[in-house]
């Protein structure tokens, strides 16, 4: 067989393994590697499979990655994210929808210095929905919000997502992370405003919570002291030129140590246990880094990537055009494939194609990042939601996704604003370049 054909082979396995639920980082470096080797030799797939998975753990850039990791598990184990979540539930939680206004306004604070969609969910989870059960939120809205606003990790930075774009494209760490903070608060705030409709249509869905005087009001701020601090330094700092993103990220994890230990609400225990979680999702997002880029060896090897750029560029079709059905490619996409592995397999794709059109790539990466954002909200793979579903266990996994609909139209809605207006993403960034 002529090595397109076996590429075309390979990725419809692929997604056969996909749809079994087979961990994805195994089903992509098994394909990279038997797939390199027929077409060829099993000499140089052997080789392949130890330069890749050498090359990513011992990656430098890559080093971002537990840092920002390290940093978002000091902060959740010093106490840092149920205090965000104190501070807004004071100040708006007497409002018609409240609590839940303030677990997204947490998840926005939290993700500042998380960089994980899943941690944020995970969280959150287990500080605001309590107190919404309390409350007697109903099961959709609580649940939603929360499985909603953990996906803001994704695109707040500091972010996972962004660091393995900005690699595979050899992009700007830096600059993508500016990027995504006003996308990042013009979403949150979209959220905030689909909590307020929600609430406006069925008000017996959200009791008002109780009122606090101004003086507690004032006295809460104090728990986003940590937040603005940790976010400062590292945002700042790469704003600033002061650091890379790599020293950014110890710095942040340095500075959450040492304010978990001024507060004194960081254990030893708990130290132990968030360098341990630290390492797990790490190791998880390298393996899944490598599989990823022996699959894509494989591609390379097969054309495929080269002959699609080649046939998307000669379309006839206006650029907006083949723009849009790249989108919806990542759209479809994001509801069965992780958004690190669809990043991942398909940004070697469509980043050509993408850039010879003119298009700005750091535009573009906040775009993806966003549209894949919908497939942690959404069915059959939504991560957060099965996140959710197990911190709360008596609430329906269905019942959980309908919750999160009104969410993903806010997604939509905030990406359709930033496809003609591409400057409310790019406008921090040429500011910095300045």
């Amino acid at each position: 067989m002529d090595p397109t054909t076996v590429g075309l082979i390979g990725l419809a396995i692929l997604i056969i393994f996909l749809f079994s639920r087979m961990p994805v980082a195994f089903v992509m470096g098994l394909l990279g590697v038997v797939g390199f080797s027929y077409v060829v030799s099993f000499e140089g797939g052997m080789r392949m499979l130890a330069k890749d998975f050498f090359d990513i753990f011992g990656s430098y850039s890559l080093t971002v990655v537990p840092l920002f990791m390290l940093m978002g598990q000091i902060t959740f184990h010093a106490g840092i994210s149920s205090r965000l979540f104190d501070t807004a539930y004071k100040l708006i939680g007497h409002y018609p929808g409240g609590l839940a206004m303030a677990a997204v306004a947490a998840c926005a604070g939290f993700a500042a210095i998380c960089g994980s969609t899943n941690a944020a969910a995970a969280t959150m989870g287990t500080v605001a929905l309590p107190e919404m059960k309390r409350y007697k939120y109903n099961d959709e809205l609580a649940t939603g919000t929360i499985a909603a606003g953990g996906s803001l990790g994704i695109l707040i930075p500091p972010s996972v997502i962004f660091i393995v774009y900005g690699i595979l494209t050899e992009q700007s760490i830096g600059s993508l992370f500016i990027a995504g903070i006003v996308p990042g608060i013009l979403l949150s705030v979209f959220f905030i405003l689909a909590i307020y409709i929600w609430v406006k249509l069925k008000p017996d869905t959200a009791p008002r919570g109780p009122k606090t005087t101004f003086k507690e009001k004032m006295l809460s701020l104090a728990g986003v002291g940590d937040t603005l601090i940790l976010f400062i330094l590292v945002m700042g700092g790469l704003f600033a030129g002061f650091f890379t993103p790599t020293e950014a990220g110890a710095v942040g994890a340095g500075g959450a140590i040492l304010l978990g230990f001024i507060r004194r609400r960081l254990t030893w225990k708990g130290f132990i246990q968030a360098a341990i979680e630290s390492t797990r999702i790490s190791c998880m997002v390298l393996v899944i880094v490598a599989g990823a880029t022996m699959f894509g060896h494989f591609l390379a090897i097969t054309r495929i990537p080269f002959a699609l750029a080649t046939w998307v560029s000669e379309l006839t079709m206006p650029h907006w055009a083949i723009m849009a059905f790249i989108i919806f490619l990542y759209l479809v996409g994001g509801a069965f494939v992780d958004a690190l592995a669809l990043i991942l397999l398909t940004i070697p794709i469509f980043y050509p194609v993408v850039t010879a059109m003119g298009y700005d790539p750091i535009w573009f990466g906040v775009i993806i990042v966003l549209v894949t954002q919908m497939g942690v909200i959404t069915p059959p793979v939504g991560v957060n939601v099965y996140i959710v579903n197990g911190i709360a266990k008596d609430v329906p996994l269905m019942t959980i996704f309908r919750g999160a609909v009104p969410f993903l139209l806010a997604i939509i809605l905030c990406s359709l604003i930033l496809i003609p207006f591409p400057q409310i993403a790019l406008f921090l960034p040429t500011l910095m370049m300045r």
